[in-house]
């Protein structure tokens, strides 16, 4: 037990650490949502500058954008929603076998959390003093955490994941689509690649700083991706504008 007088130290979790209970769900949902704003942003830049590079017609632009962000929104709910519920009944799966297990055969299950928490440091008594004190209290909980990494209350949801990246792909894909609709022909481009690379470095610091990573490489790997997309679909569109 922890001697706080003893230590100087107050106990409890560092305020500047991910300790709460649901930051799964909300790795989960920073996930989809910056996945979803990425590639709304850089899928319909693609699209808008494709189109611009091979017609100046303001109409044919518009339309193309429009159909990237619907084909696009829907499809990132749709493969986001597939995703987290292949993930959930997995969870569910295992959890359901946890379930029959400490039914079954209980003082096996016991064992074997105590067993889990020597290979984790402790000496077998304290193992097997912790490892009763946690079944009696929720033994379903205490498994499930220490063999599978999961929180029986906390399950991936895939009903917000999906919404979450139909939305946030919603978002980022107006940027690119009203930035190149509404400037002038002769700036479309220029200006348009200047919104993207800004939104860009915006979406990679907000993942970093929400997922508690590095920001200068998030914004590079970002900024550089949607670089060589928009490079890359202007340039198929220039060409394939001078041969029709």
């Amino acid at each position: 037990m922890v001697d706080a007088e003893a230590t100087g130290q107050a106990i409890g979790p560092h305020g500047d650490e991910p300790h709460e209970q649901r930051f799964n769900d909300r790795l989960n949902w920073l996930r989809a949502s910056v996945l979803g704003a990425n590639d709304g942003i850089v899928s319909t830049a693609g699209i808008v500058l494709g189109v611009a590079g091979a017609t100046s017609d303001r109409s044919a632009i518009l339309i193309a954008g429009i159909a990237g962000l619907a084909a696009g929104a829907m499809s990132m709910a749709a493969g986001e929603y597939v995703s987290v519920s292949t993930q959930r009944d997995s969870e569910e799966a295992l959890l359901d076998k946890e379930r029959r297990e400490l039914r079954e055969d209980p003082e096996d299950e016991l064992a074997e959390l105590a067993g889990l928490y020597v290979d984790k440091g402790l000496d077998p008594d304290l193992a097997l003093q912790v490892a009763r004190q946690l079944t009696a209290n929720d033994a379903l909980a205490a498994h499930a955490e220490v063999e599978l990494g999961i929180d029986p209350d906390d399950l991936t949801s895939p009903w917000k994941a999906a919404f979450a990246s139909m939305l946030s792909f919603t978002v980022g894909a107006l940027l690119p689509l009203l930035t190149i609709v509404l400037v002038t022909a002769d700036l479309r481009v220029p200006v348009t690649v200047v919104a993207v690379v800004a939104a860009l470095v915006l979406t990679g610091w907000l993942s970093a700083r929400f997922g508690y990573g590095s920001p200068g490489r998030a914004v590079l790997r970002n900024v550089l991706g949607g670089l060589l997309a928009m490079a890359v679909t202007h340039g198929i569109g220039q060409l394939v504008g001078t041969q029709v």
